[in-house]
């Protein structure tokens, strides 16, 4: 009996990619580079095309009454798991569904889902999860929107939040999450690195210290926000972490021409995201979904690329005489709180990191207006080096008391590292500090 007619018979449709794809050799397990070339993709249930179509379609036809009833008993919540066949482009898409079949293969998640933008993941996420009265507890810094949608827009309909700086060690997640559990926790939110500092979160200790208060059934789940490290360079999901978020617009993406998120972790989370997904309709078009795919076959090429750049840059930085500081993962001074997360959290020290230079705004932005190489512009991960200044950007709505107690100071310009020729980038870094 073929899959088309086993599906018929039990009311449902055949989907547009088989499950899984060719995920071995022999007995070797193929590696997460290998399975983005064809990973959830039948070329035969597409006229044989190589790459998968673009579905510009806004509704699929069901082969039968009972196939529609089943899929909206899964879009509606009625059965875990989503629909078995493809519905509405709100619910699901073909481009959308291998897309987060190969976002899953990084990270060895159990499901995935794609968003419209790395925003309207954690705003998924977050709706999903609380409720009034409930608390959030998260480390900090986070990204400027995140800290806002928490504190400003969820504090509106009674939403808590308690939170741990993101170097925190054990004894001090524990009195934070000892204080909040005299409530309801319902999400225990991280970003690591933090965004802008470059400072790691100890995801292990954050899930012993869970896992050591919250007992008999009530654990929180830990999400995270994996954008400057994954998924080459961390691996949340295998410190602890439920739920992992990104922003799909900047390494994933890579080329600055999209934008994107994504959330993984177990089928039970992702269900109950997938269920407010369907409702407020932050699922990604089928073109940005098709795009990342074109993105996620190059992603460890570009990946560790821009990284093998930024080591050649920071080492020429850290000793210029007009720099204070270079916040890189890999000059963490051994023996550290830091070096010690880093060696266990992270294969890779990534090629975002924090500049600091030797003064205030009036130097950071002579630096920024002299560079001819990078570009100065917002967001990370692409294929061209950028450069921003967070306390005046992408941080300007932070309170001034929070920014300086987080170190988001104004002498802090933000860099990430592109493909180009690194030589060439430290060229353009030597002409622009000139001007400091």
């Amino acid at each position: 009996m073929t899959d088309e007619t086993e599906a018929e018979l039990s009311g449902g449709t055949p989907r547009r990619r088989p499950k899984p794809a060719i995920d071995t050799v022999g007995e070797r397990k193929l590696k997460p580079a290998t399975l983005m070339m064809g990973h959830g993709y039948d070329p035969m249930l597409s006229e044989g095309s190589l790459k998968p179509p673009i579905f510009l379609t806004s509704t699929f036809v069901f082969p039968n009454a009972a196939a529609g009833k089943r899929h909206f008993e899964g879009v509606t919540g009625k059965r875990p798991g989503g629909a078995e066949g493809l519905v509405y482009s709100r619910f699901n898409g073909p481009n959308q569904e291998i897309l987060e079949d190969r976002l899953s293969v990084w990270e060895e998640a159990e499901d995935a889902l794609a968003f419209s933008s790395g925003m309207s993941a954690i705003a998924t996420l977050f709706l999903s999860m609380v409720k009034p009265g409930d608390t959030i507890v998260h480390s900090g810094p986070l990204y400027a929107a995140t800290e806002t949608l928490i504190a400003r827009i969820l504090g509106r309909f009674g939403i808590h939040w308690l939170d741990f700086p993101a170097g925190a060690t054990r004894e001090e997640i524990d009195a934070v999450l000892s204080k909040a559990a005299t409530g309801n926790v319902a999400l225990i939110y991280l970003e690591s690195p933090a965004n802008p500092t470059n400072a790691l979160v100890d995801v292990e200790a954050v899930a012993a210290s869970r896992d050591a208060i919250f007992k008999n059934g009530t654990r929180p789940p830990i999400a995270i926000d994996n954008t400057f490290l994954g998924p080459l360079w961390a691996k949340p999901l295998q410190q602890g972490a439920d739920i992992v978020v990104y922003s799909l617009t900047k390494y994933a993406g890579g080329h600055s021409d999209l934008v994107a998120g994504g959330v993984l972790g177990s089928k039970e989370h992702i269900n109950t995201i997938r269920l407010m997904r369907n409702t407020i309709g932050t699922i990604c078009d089928p073109n940005t979904a098709w795009m990342l795919l074109r993105s996620l076959e190059t992603l460890e090429l570009r990946m560790s690329r821009a990284g093998e750049n930024a080591a050649k840059v920071c080492e020429f930085l850290r000793t210029h005489p007009k720099v204070e500081h270079v916040g890189y993962l890999g000059f963490l001074e051994e023996g550290s709180r830091q070096a010690d997360i880093y060696k266990r959290h992270c294969t890779g020290a990534g090629s975002t990191f924090s500049l600091y230079l030797k003064g205030g705004e009036k130097e950071a932005f002579a630096f920024l207006d002299s560079l001819k190489i990078a570009k100065l512009a917002v967001s990370l991960g692409g294929t061209e080096t950028l450069a921003s200044h967070p306390a005046g950007m992408t941080h300007l709505s932070v309170p001034d008391a929070r920014k300086q107690a987080l170190g988001i100071t104004d002498n802090l310009v933000r860099i990430s590292i592109g493909v180009e020729d690194a030589d060439d980038l430290i060229a353009d870094f030597e002409e622009a500090l000139k001007a400091v």
